[in-house]
């Protein structure tokens, strides 16, 4: 579990660091934690926009952006963290709870208190539907999207994350591209190392000028405008699935 603390004070993330260990030594169902910090708003948003976190504890008062504002910008991340307010200051719990905070714990922390936070977050990923054979759970801003595996025309790597492109959104995954092909490889094809395209959709082969590989090839599909790069290693691969699309017809 990926965790974020961000307190200005340096004793007060220490002292947590200290609880989280303690809590997790008190409970083997907890999975492993990975703890990182921050010492103001600004270094979160860039830890935050550089990695994926499951927990985000946070102070309220802080120098610059506060932990308010920062809790308001979670919403812009394609897979925002739940978030627990740690603060000395009780009367911003309103407003906490009104950012859809899962938990508001005032300081000096204590550990049982803290125990509830994390059994709450334990409850809620327990309680989020496995998907179905036919379906991707998508974590969008906030919510959970479910998006029916039909509808995907592509999946393609980029950075950390995965491009689930349909025909008429684009939805950012955590997960890995291999794992994706070895799950539904009957219906995806790959065309390139970052890249599987549904076979349904495949349309076209064409000549194609890519600015880092140069002269090759790429695909069309149905319901997007925009070509997709097709390595030389694919391209027997992809060249036979427009055979057997052809045939078939």
């Amino acid at each position: 579990m990926h965790i974020l603390l961000v307190d200005d004070e340096a004793l007060a993330r220490s002292r947590l660091r200290t609880l989280l260990a303690d809590a997790a030594r008190a409970d083997p169902a907890l999975p492993p934690m990975v703890v990182e910090e921050a010492a103001d708003g600004a270094q979160a948003w860039a830890s935050l926009q550089a990695a994926s976190f499951e927990l985000v504890l946070l102070d309220i008062h802080m120098p610059g952006q506060g932990g308010l504002s920062l809790a308001a910008r979670l919403r812009e991340l394609p897979r925002a963290p739940a978030l627990v307010f740690v603060t000395a200051d009780s009367l911003h719990a309103v407003n906490a709870f009104e950012l859809e905070a899962l938990d508001y714990l005032t300081k000096p922390v204590r550990l049982g208190r803290l125990q509830v936070a994390l059994g709450r977050l334990m409850r809620q990923r327990a309680a989020l539907p496995p998907p179905s054979p036919g379906m991707l759970l998508i974590q969008d801003r906030g919510r959970t999207e479910r998006v029916p595996l039909e509808e995907v025309l592509y999946f393609k790597a980029e950075l950390k994350y995965l491009t689930v492109r349909t025909a008429t959104h684009s939805y950012i995954l955590d997960s890995a591209l291999g794992e994706l092909e070895a799950r539904h490889g009957a219906q995806f094809l790959r065309i390139h190392r970052n890249a599987l395209v549904a076979r349904h959709a495949l349309r076209a082969l064409q000549k194609h000028h890519d600015p880092e590989e140069g002269e090759g090839w790429a695909v069309r599909l149905q319901g997007i405008e925009e070509p997709l790069a097709v390595s030389r290693r694919q391209l027997a691969s992809v060249r036979a699935a427009l055979r057997e699309a052809a045939d078939s017809v």
